[in-house]
């Protein structure tokens, strides 16, 4: 029989108290791909401990002529952490983590684990776990290489539920005095610090009664219950690896597979601490004046502050603001990325994706150059759009700084 919500309890593992420590828990592998030095610093921290550093690859070295053998520490790492009993096992165990940002703020989450067989990152998906962004096929391939074979994962991944009345996770909070504290540790280079509780079975009911009730409330024929915030190409990979799994196991029962499941945090999207921030373009080696002349007639833009889809445009030291009369997405972002890359295949050049709008304005400045600011995304908007437009753009949106990204804690076996 099939679980009515994609969100189950999972056998979750964790280190023994006398292996809990700061050098435990490192962060997401996709981020400071451009920062040797964060990673250098990350591993005089970790020294000889016990830590997630040795079980992840970051992806700053996915290029590197030695990725063969980091993978192949990684698989032997596992095994031994395994071997040596570092890990104590929680069987059908949901966590609630409360994560204090680098800001302050406290982000509450929710471990589990999601059912790929509701899960499909295809454009136009209706299934009730989907992506946010586009998926890139080519970055899986790198990734399934650590995820085979691998004796464990370690989720980065954070799925997004629409829960405007704080029904699934805000109402653990007033529990935990009674729930039993699993860790409670600083992060290392400014990530904060995390707490997690081991949710006792009556409360896991209400949770995935709760859940329950956010698909019954949507009015879609398909509703989008899950939405990926972190870790996209992450659970695309979990998915591709249980894919070919099942291809190797045909006609096998696959309800207590462990490769069907992945492991992952959920967050209400409307956590005070999730900050939406826009990510802007920077154009380089174009004939600006010809983008913007070709933009004005694809988009029918004029000049105005005022429309529902506005966007900046600085080149050849002027900044204007646009009105967009022809979209062609419920985003402001998707209409103009939708042209972006339509016209960089026909004309050439390149585009790179800049968070702050001061570095876009300085980079502008540049000849055969154009800097695009635009609007923030606004949360109300995210779980309309990825049900109308499919899965967004790329660098749609930005949830949160790389601090506060999700640090690896929770392990779970996947052989």
């Amino acid at each position: 029989m099939e679980a009515k919500t994609a969100f189950s309890a999972a056998d979750i593992l964790l280190p023994k108290k006398e292996h809990m420590s700061e050098s435990w828990s490192v962060c997401a592998c996709d981020q400071y791909t451009g920062e040797p030095d964060y990673w250098a610093e990350t591993e005089q921290n970790v020294g000889s401990k016990p830590s997630t550093l040795r079980l992840i690859l970051p992806e700053l070295y996915l290029e590197d002529a030695d990725v063969a053998d980091r993978i192949a520490r990684i698989r032997e790492t596992m095994n031994s952490y395994l071997e040596q009993g570092i890990f104590e096992e929680h069987k059908n165990a949901m966590v609630y983590v409360e994560r204090i940002q680098s800001d302050g703020k406290l982000r509450a989450g929710l471990v589990g684990k999601i059912d790929l067989e509701q899960y499909d990152y295809s454009k136009g998906s209706i299934s009730p776990v989907r992506a946010t962004e586009a998926t890139v096929a080519e970055r899986i391939p790198p990734r399934l290489r650590i995820r085979s074979g691998a004796a464990l994962e370690l989720p980065h991944i954070m799925i997004l539920l629409d829960d405007t009345k704080q029904t699934v996770i805000e109402p653990l909070a007033a529990k935990k005095a009674s729930m039993a504290k699993l860790y409670d540790t600083p992060l290392m280079q400014g990530g904060g610090s995390i707490c997690g509780w081991l949710i006792p079975e009556e409360e896991q009911a209400k949770i995935l009664s709760a859940l329950e009730g956010l698909a019954a409330q949507s009015p879609e024929e398909h509703p989008l219950v899950y939405a990926m915030g972190d870790g996209n190409h992450s659970l695309a990979t979990a998915k591709a690896y249980y894919e070919a799994w099942k291809k190797e196991h045909p006609g096998e029962n696959t309800a207590n597979a462990a490769a069907r499941y992945a492991l992952v945090e959920l967050v209400n999207l409307h956590s005070p601490a999730l900050e939406f921030e826009a990510i802007h373009r920077i154009l380089t080696q174009i004939d600006a004046e010809k983008m913007l002349a070709d933009m004005t007639a694809a988009l029918e833009l004029t000049p105005s502050e005022d429309g529902e889809q506005v966007f900046t445009v600085i080149m050849n030291g002027t900044t204007q603001k646009y009105a967009v009369h022809k979209p062609t997405s419920n985003l402001t972002v998707g209409s103009v990325q939708m042209f972006l890359d339509a016209w960089l295949k026909d004309n050439g050049g390149k585009i790179d994706y800049i968070h702050g709008a001061d570095v876009v304005e300085k980079l502008a400045s540049e000849p055969d150059t154009m800097g695009i600011l635009l609007p923030d995304m606004q949360k109300s908007e995210l779980f309309p759009t990825v049900i109308q437009d499919g899965a967004l753009p790329r660098k749609t949106f930005s949830m949160g700084h790389a601090a506060d990204k999700r640090f690896y804690m929770e392990c779970r076996s996947i052989l």
